[in-house]
């Protein structure tokens, strides 16, 4: 292993173990405040929470080990672009893909090793967190019922006013509703001052005895009027026991029970139960196509010389031969043909019903079936979607130039969020049937192939993220906003202080346009050469370094107030996708974080208008009408004038610093 190759290895190594221990250790703590319902008071000792934290973080890989990906090159190749690390390696010949090919060694090695830890690792603990929670839940069975609320167990949903006692198993005010043998509507309602709990930890059963109250039972009849009065009977006791079965209990909030073990299987075993399924589906249809044969009476169809009584002539037509070409009904007299008419009628409606309740009843099969299918790909597609992410991750480094933590995390949450929930959509169409299920798995790695492909383009021609001159020089030109320089100066950043110097003393003489002095002072600014240092060597008035520093810090808000801006945003849709999937809690939480966030954009958005009007005070330069438009408009669609005002005050500045020179 060459130098630069241990050198880049180390350094992203490095990054990528700090930000793993930190994402891990916040997926941990989120998942065990989802399920901190189920942990509080139960007087679990520290070997069982330990044990629930490590069950539960290889569920959570998936999520943890992309993101890690796409954060550490995002940041480490940021870093290497923004301190001209790169710029050093191509100046020796070396090229971005030389550079990458070491890592991208690691990260295939990487994604095979993620591919054995999703076909063994994974379902493992899917199995044990499944059998530790069930366990957890039996351990106190009083937990299972929280006062103020209706708790459903099985066919019984259970709601008390207030818990006492120890281990809180007396309650007052019990309502019990006990779904009917389809589960589909309460018929039978128990009311009862009071109850107590009287199961042990070990017991299977959850045992209620109810004491002095009422229950009150629904008649069916099937008198269409005396079902309107709705008739019900009522019954008093003094003392009533129910015993509720634990292992009805819908314990599993993730919906993985044990009709759902397809995400505790390896490939091997959901290769198999596949093909089990399959055969079990194959059996159904052939068991299907004979119930509709035998259903149609098609085995019962006689002749038409059968059909034909001899001693009644026909009416329209005589019959010669058994093949009749006519209408069988006319064979047969009026009143028969009513007959058969109607069963035939009766028979295609038959069918019918058989046809609708095979198909309601298939549906869940298929669903399960899509589910295995799902589950075998998911733990194909990871290994390839931590080396795809890699590509998106390391080229958008070296394009962004930035390192740390600040804009690449912005950018990687962003990207890894669009990746997620376009894997979230994919997967949810498929078990409705929607997708093929094959596909779905794939399918949000197969949209950022194509983006991994052009970001590599893009960064090994040295080229900007996207051509926005194609784009903003027209609404430019069209809003009468000036255009920025032609002439690419990014080889300034190669050049020696000494030159740079050179360069604003004496542009005209060395062939350079008077913006290059402009430029040349910006990479001095970024060596660490101060407008105060450089005023010494340079004839600069003193003003410009007044408006640099009003002008850094309109930078500096209106940077933060985008990053607040696009967070925000995100949020607030978030918000939206968790109401229309029914998950109150996180879309509550988006919601509360949406606003906060945009109440901090507008806070600092204000900060950066009184930045622009101070900067504009300070060069003696009246805001201009289209400038006071954008940032009305601004405030609602920050992401529309951010750009165009940036330019502005680029260019004013760089106006600035020109007659500052003079």
């Amino acid at each position: 292993m060459k130098i630069l190759d241990r050198y880049i290895l180390t350094t992203y190594l490095k990054t990528f173990i700090s930000v793993f221990s930190i994402l891990v250790l916040i997926f941990v703590l989120q998942t065990i405040w989802l399920y901190i319902g189920e942990l509080a008071g139960k007087d679990l000792d520290m070997v069982v929470i330990v044990k629930f934290i490590f069950y539960v973080t290889p569920k959570l890989m998936p999520l943890i080990l992309p993101l890690t990906i796409l954060l550490s090159s995002i940041m480490v190749f940021g870093s290497f672009a923004e301190n001209y690390e790169f710029a050093a390696m191509k100046s020796t010949g070396i090229s971005l893909q030389r550079a990458m090919s070491g890592l991208s060694i690691f990260i295939v090695a990487l994604g095979f090793v993620t591919f054995i830890f999703a076909n063994n690792i994974i379902p493992w603990a899917e199995y044990n967190f499944y059998n530790l929670r069930v366990n957890i839940k039996k351990s106190k069975p009083s937990m299972a019922i929280a006062k103020g609320q209706f708790n459903e167990i099985g066919t019984y949903n259970i709601k008390v006013e207030d818990k006492k006692g120890e281990g809180g198993k007396v309650f007052d005010d019990v309502t019990i509703h006990i779904k009917d043998a389809a589960q589909r509507t309460n018929a039978e309602t128990i009311k009862s001052k009071s109850g107590e709990l009287i199961s042990e930890e070990e017991s299977p059963t959850l045992s209620l005895i109810l004491k002095d109250g009422n229950y009150y039972n629904d008649i069916q009849t099937r008198n269409l009027k005396e079902k309107q009065k709705q008739p019900f009977a009522k019954g008093t006791f003094e003392r009533y026991t129910i015993n509720i079965d634990l292992s009805q209990m819908d314990v599993d909030f993730d919906d993985k029970s044990t009709s759902n073990t397809y995400n505790m299987l390896s490939i091997g075993k959901l290769d198999y139960t596949l093909d089990s399924l399959a055969k079990t589906h194959m059996e159904d249809q052939k068991i299907f196509y004979k119930a509709i044969y035998q259903r149609s009476n098609i085995n019962k169809s006689v002749t038409a010389k059968e059909l034909i009584k001899k001693d009644e002539p026909l009416e329209n037509e005589k019959i010669t031969d058994s093949i009749f070409t006519g209408n069988v009904l006319d064979l047969y007299p009026l009143n028969e043909k009513i007959g058969i008419v109607r069963a035939a009628l009766s028979n295609a409606d038959g069918i019918r019903q058989y046809l609708i309740t095979k198909v309601n009843t298939d549906k869940p099969k298929a669903i399960i079936y899509a589910r295995h299918i799902i589950s075998l790909h998911e733990k194909l597609a990871l290994g390839f979607a931590c080396v795809i992410l890699f590509f998106v991750g390391a080229p958008l480094g070296a394009l962004i130039r930035k390192g740390g933590i600040g804009l690449p995390l912005v950018i990687a949450i962003f990207i890894f969020l669009t990746y997620h929930f376009i894997g979230i959509f994919a997967t949810n169409s498929a078990k409705s049937g929607g997708l093929n299920p094959v596909l779905a798995p794939w399918f949000s790695t197969l949209i950022m192939f194509p983006l991994s492909v052009y970001l590599t383009k893009r960064a090994t021609q040295d080229k900007g993220l996207f051509e926005f001159g194609n784009i903003i020089d027209p609404i430019k030109g069209m809003l009468n906003i000036k255009s920025d320089d032609k002439l690419d100066y990014k080889f300034f950043a190669t050049l020696k202080n000494e030159k740079l110097l050179d360069i604003v003393k004496n542009y005209n003489t060395l062939g350079y346009e008077e913006d290059s002095r402009f430029e040349a002072i910006q990479v001095l600014n970024s060596r660490g050469k101060t407008t105060e240092e450089l005023s010494e060597e340079i004839n600069i008035k003193s003003d410009f370094a007044v408006s640099q520093n009003i002008a850094k810090n309109f930078f500096s808000h209106a940077k933060f107030s985008i990053v607040l801006y696009w967070i925000g945003i995100i949020l607030l849709v978030l918000f939206f996708v968790f109401r229309n999937n029914k998950l109150p809690s996180l879309a509550s939480s988006s919601i509360q974080l949406s606003i906060i966030l945009l109440v901090l954009y507008g806070i600092y958005y204000v900060k950066s208008i009184f930045n622009m009007v101070n900067l504009y005070k300070h060069i003696n330069k009246k805001i201009s009408s289209l400038q006071i438009m954008l940032l009305i408009i601004g405030l609602p669609l920050y992401m529309l004038t951010h750009l165009f005002l940036k330019s502005e005050i680029k260019q004013d500045l760089k106006q600035n610093c020109l007659d500052s020179l003079k």
